[in-house]
């Protein structure tokens, strides 16, 4: 046995240790039988099919090996294979007639295979049974009109990872059980409403990373029953009004990483839509209106684009929303009420944009939150109450922002040592400013060094002070009441960092209720 292959052997039989490997099967040379029905042939020398294939056997597997062309004898000897499957190896080409004798197959794999280019118009003539079909990562350009034809108990057909960059018309219109169509990583370039003509059964259509730039607001009349709709990776810039209302049933709608700058609300339908997943991230929108027809949106994922406002009314209808992310885009502030009535949501991602501030009743709605990133934005502060709401025990990320760590910071200082099990990599929230505090992390800091400057119209029990400067000397003077409770610190700074902090405390021991106590007469 090749000495690569024992490993992954092993891994089978570690895996699924009810399966054995048979000794009184009669396997083809090169080739390891793990049950009378499957035979795995891993072999880099063997150039063929074997040809003493076990009637008993129902599944075949080729892979690694030096396999290069099918022809129409490969399989005679074996009608009864309901499974096969070419996996990475060299093939160059494969007859028309190479799977004539196989009428009962259910699953056809052909993928990996760097040099096949193409496939002859009637290679699939005789699979009618065929649920299952797979051709990715080859070399596929084109696809010839009516090369599916004959698979109308299709539910699979992915094609993905190939260089296909046209659809012909009504390439899949004799596809009426199919449920899942793969076309991604491909370099397609443009899809129409007859590219899916016949697919009244699709739930799943991927068409992601590929190059397609426009959708006409008709493209998906035919797909209605779509449930996944992957177009991310592309080069969208603009969709068209209402372009997704055709789908009752849909739930993931990926549009990440294309080009679009702004959408209008009504790009998703009107009432009645029942979207409950949306996927939106890495394009580059500037602007977005409102989602007011996702009521029973769950996912909402608006990463990765350039978004640098919102309107406080853009999620007021998508009461069903779980999870929202906004991070990695150019958000400065968010509107006060913009997650009012969002009770069901448990996670909000807003790490990686420009925010520089954030009002208190933000998330006043969201009681059961589970995880709440704030990371790396411009904060240097946050609003007293601003996470009090939450019920449940989550997790915060807020590291990565430059705290002031001045007397406005006590409200984040005494929930970082209160609650230090709920917010993730502490040790790495640091104060920006002021600079004797510089670097230091929040949590090492006590409360008291959370100073502000005395603003000169706040009223304090300070008459006056003065500063005064003698020599290498400098006298503080300041007039206090009797019962002032007043402290002085000073805090010298040397060149390389370090503080030496000197205090002077008033004795007001004598004082007691606002009033001046008496010394007792013995």
């Amino acid at each position: 046995m090749d000495r690569g292959l024992r490993p992954m052997l092993f891994l089978l039989l570690l895996l699924c240790p009810q399966v054995v490997m048979l000794s009184h099967i009669t396997c083809p040379y090169r080739c390891q039988c793990f049950t009378p029905a499957q035979v795995l042939c891993a072999d880099e020398h063997m150039s063929s099919v074997p040809r003493n294939i076990s009637q008993e056997a129902k599944e075949i597997i080729i892979m690694t090996s030096a396999l290069q062309y099918l022809f129409p004898t490969t399989f005679e000897e074996s009608p009864q294979l309901s499974k096969l499957i070419f996996l990475n190896n060299p093939l160059r080409s494969i007859h028309s007639q190479a799977f004539q004798n196989l009428s009962g197959l259910e699953e056809l794999e052909i993928s990996g295979n760097p040099w096949l280019e193409h496939l002859f118009l009637g290679t699939f003539s005789k699979q009618g049974n065929l649920t299952k079909l797979q051709l990715n990562y080859n070399r596929f350009q084109t696809v010839l009109p009516g090369m599916f034809n004959a698979l109308k108990n299709l539910e699979s057909l992915q094609m993905k990872a190939n260089i296909i960059s046209d659809l012909p018309t009504l390439l899949f219109r004799n596809l009426p059980n199919l449920q899942v169509l793969d076309l991604s990583f491909n370099k397609i370039q443009k899809v129409e409403r007859e590219t899916f003509s016949g697919l009244s059964g699709l739930e799943i259509l991927k068409m992601n990373n590929n190059h397609i730039s426009n959708i006409s607001s008709d493209t998906f009349q035919h797909v209605g029953q779509l449930m996944e709709l992957h177009l991310e990776g592309n080069k969208l810039s603009e969709l068209a009004e209402e372009i997704f209302s055709v789908f009752p049933k849909l739930k993931v709608l990926n549009l990440r990483g294309n080009r679009l700058l702004t959408f209008s609300g009504n790009v998703f339908g009107r009432e009645g839509s029942n979207v409950t997943h949306l996927d939106l991230r890495g394009n580059r929108l500037i602007e977005v209106s409102s989602l007011s027809v996702l009521k029973s949106l769950t996912d909402l994922l608006l990463s990765s684009n350039q978004l640098s406002s919102l309107p406080e009314d853009v999620f007021t209808n998508i009461t069903s929303l779980e999870n929202l992310d906004l991070s990695e885009n150019q958000l400065t502030g968010l509107p006060g009420r913009i997650f009012t009535g969002l009770k069901s949501i448990t996670t909000i991602h807003l790490h990686k944009n420009q925010l520089s501030w954030l009002d208190s009743r933000l998330f006043q709605d969201q009681e059961f939150i589970q995880q709440l990133y704030l990371s790396d934005n411009q904060l240097q502060n946050l609003p007293l109450g601003l996470l009090d709401h939450f019920a449940l025990p989550h997790i915060l990320r807020l590291h990565g922002n430059p705290w002031k760590c001045d007397c406005h910071m006590w409200y984040l200082h005494d929930l970082l040592l209160n609650n230090n099990q709920d917010i993730e990599m502490p040790n790495r929230m640091l104060c920006e400013s002021p600079d004797f505090l510089r670097r230091r992390p929040v949590a090492s800091i006590g409360r008291d060094e959370l100073l502000c400057p005395l603003p000169k119209d706040e009223p304090t029990d300070l008459s006056s002070c003065t500063l005064r400067k003698s020599s290498d000397s400098l006298l503080i003077e300041c007039k206090v009441e009797k019962c002032s409770p007043l402290t002085v610190k000073v805090h010298f700074v040397e060149h390389n960092g370090s503080i030496q902090e000197r205090i002077w405390k008033h004795d007001h021991s004598q004082c007691s209720n606002g009033t001046i106590s008496k010394p007792a007469v013995p």
